[in-house]
């Protein structure tokens, strides 16, 4: 009993996605949905198995096998554009498959449950961004937010456009603007990193698909909540914090609350375990 209450959330994350994957697999009439979201749960679940293990890896490791399979198989073997403007391309084409699929489950409805989880875990641009030194935010954060809306309605006007002026080929340009995207992705966060010291400047500031998360996200079921007994007011959640999130209130209008990657920075340098 005991072990099983130990092991109890990697358990019903892997059950909610072999849900998602036996009803798209049965709906969809596609061995694929079985596979993928199989996949992805497994991942999701060995990571939260490695962290109650202490591993000081283990959201890194589910980055790379998230993240990798996202990139490289999905975008660069299926050819398929898991970026906004593949979601747009499919939802145009009044299509319920891929893009539409994945925004559907991981951040549409997903972030209902696991908030930004997406972020933390899954988000092949952060999983090459948390690679670089500025892990923790060393500068305030700043008022760019207003970036993101620019990205987002920018990515709905250019395939609209497409649509409108009824360009031929259009699966193909979507495939060189996942391959185009990607790139500017890389670069512009790269470059942000360095320029605000801080590894998640991109997710802060320009990143579109925050449109999708944060409104979901303040409904999340998974939180990370601060037990007002046992917390000192030390800060020092706040300080590692990646996306500058006050934990220690507990509140949905909590500060930046619909930002958390649940990256669990906070409760592993907690000194008194209040997170």
């Amino acid at each position: 009993m005991k072990l099983l209450k130990k092991h109890l959330v990697p358990i019903i994350v892997l059950l909610i996605f072999e849900t998602v994957a036996v009803t798209l697999w049965l709906t969809k009439n596609n061995l694929f949905y079985l596979f993928n979201f199989s996949y992805i749960g497994l991942s999701l679940s060995l990571g939260i198995l490695l962290y109650t293990k202490n591993y000081r890896h283990a959201r890194r490791v589910v980055q790379l096998l998230v993240g990798l399979y996202m990139l490289v198989y999905l975008g660069l073997i299926c050819r398929e554009n898991m970026q906004i403007e593949g979601f747009w391309y499919y939802l145009f084409t009044g299509v319920f498959e891929a893009a539409t699929i994945h925004y559907a489950v991981a951040k549409i409805f997903g972030p209902l449950i696991f908030g930004r989880g997406w972020c933390g875990y899954a988000c092949w641009t952060a999983m090459v961004l948390d690679f670089l030194p500025y892990k923790t935010p060393v500068r305030p954060r700043k008022k760019l937010g207003w970036i993101r809306y620019v990205t987002f309605a920018a990515s709905l006007i250019f395939v609209s456009a497409l649509f409108l002026a009824r360009v031929g080929a259009i699966e193909r340009i979507m495939f060189w603007a996942f391959l185009i995207g990607n790139a500017a992705y890389y670069g512009i966060g790269i470059a942000l990193a360095f320029l605000f010291k801080d590894n998640r400047a991109f997710c802060k500031y320009v990143c579109p698909i925050t449109v999708f998360l944060k409104p979901m996200s303040y409904f999340s079921l998974f939180r990370i909540r601060c037990n007002k007994d046992k917390c000192v007011s030390c800060g020092k959640c706040k300080r590692v914090c990646p996306m500058d999130v006050d934990v220690t209130d507990n509140s949905r209008k909590r500060k930046n609350g619909t930002e958390c990657i649940l990256c669990m920075e906070c409760v592993k340098n907690c000194p008194k375990d209040a997170l």
